[in-house]
């Protein structure tokens, strides 16, 4: 027997049981915004071109681009098709860019964890060391936002083997690190379960720009495509949720920014057969199914 993560067992797509989402729609949309801050001349980052002797400023300034400029016309667009989003949130943008948050808030947007900043990676940190990282990431939130966030994604989708037992302890109800389904999947932790709602990494700008070199067509093309083939699946078949994951510092450059507001509004063009949610909207609505609805 090979070692296991144990968290939940293998539930093969075929037969599953029907349901639906709301409006009777059999297509649950998000998009998952990653707000992210960076360390300067120190930790970890991704790169647009290979990384000099620190301070590297090259690839430093172009991340920081995207919570000064392309998260901004980002939200320009939100705003234009009326599409909500999960912003996945690191705590340090509080105090790098409170207006950036303030902007998201001001929308109704919901916030999610994403650690304190993507310069560090909770994996390899002792599990009194992770423990401390989520309590202060989930304080920081709930003094800001006036409640605590529900929904967790790992900066670099880090996990250590405590994790989703570290984030039920912590009072999370789902988590955004597995990409291992198309549909949510409970977890079994030592604190009960949690949910793992589908986050992309295929559908997502890092992977697809910075791993492969996809051009912003290409990435816009992805979009549409990975949309209209579920779309097809789903007539006949089980409810899928579809994430988009998207950071402003890759797609917030112009040229991106245009290629990606044709694949939203393509989206969006179909509101009527799909649901456009949140992740903690995913979450709240697979509560109301029956017993067994939900893998896990």
């Amino acid at each position: 027997m090979l070692p296991s993560h144990g968290r939940h067992g293998y539930h093969p797509w075929r037969g599953r049981p029907q349901w639906e989402w709301p409006g009777g729609a059999r297509l649950a949309v998000y998009l998952g915004v990653n707000l992210e801050h960076f360390a300067f001349g120190d930790g970890l980052g991704a790169e647009l071109a290979p990384g000099g002797p620190q301070p590297d400023v090259l690839n430093h300034a172009w991340r920081d681009y995207g919570n000064r400029v392309g998260a901004w016309r980002l939200l320009e667009t939100l705003e234009e098709l009326s599409l909500p989003c999960t912003v996945l949130l690191n705590t340090a943008i509080y105090d790098h860019a409170p207006e950036l948050v303030a902007a998201h808030r001001a929308r109704g947007d919901e916030m999610a964890g994403h650690g304190r900043t993507n310069s560090e990676r909770q994996s390899v940190m002792p599990e009194a060391g992770e423990r401390a990282l989520i309590a202060e990431a989930t304080a920081t939130m709930t003094a800001r936002e006036g409640k605590a966030p529900r929904g967790w994604l790992s900066p670099w989708i880090a996990e250590s083997h405590a994790t989703p037992d570290l984030l039920a302890e912590a009072g999370y109800r789902y988590t955004l690190n597995w990409c291992s389904d198309d549909q949510p999947v409970w977890h079994r932790t030592k604190h009960g379960p949690l949910m793992a709602i589908p986050y992309p990494q295929e559908v997502n700008d890092i992977p697809a720009i910075v791993a492969r070199k996809d051009g912003a067509a290409q990435f816009a093309e992805m979009i549409v495509d990975d949309f209209d083939e579920r779309l097809r699946q789903v007539r006949d078949g089980v409810a899928q949720v579809m994430g988009i994951a998207l950071h402003p510092y890759i797609i917030g450059q112009p040229y991106r920014m245009r290629a990606l507001r044709r694949a939203l509004a393509h989206i969006a063009a179909h509101r009527g057969m799909i649901w456009i949610t949140t992740a903690g909207g995913v979450f709240d609505h697979t509560l109301s199914l029956p017993e067994g609805s939900i893998p896990g």
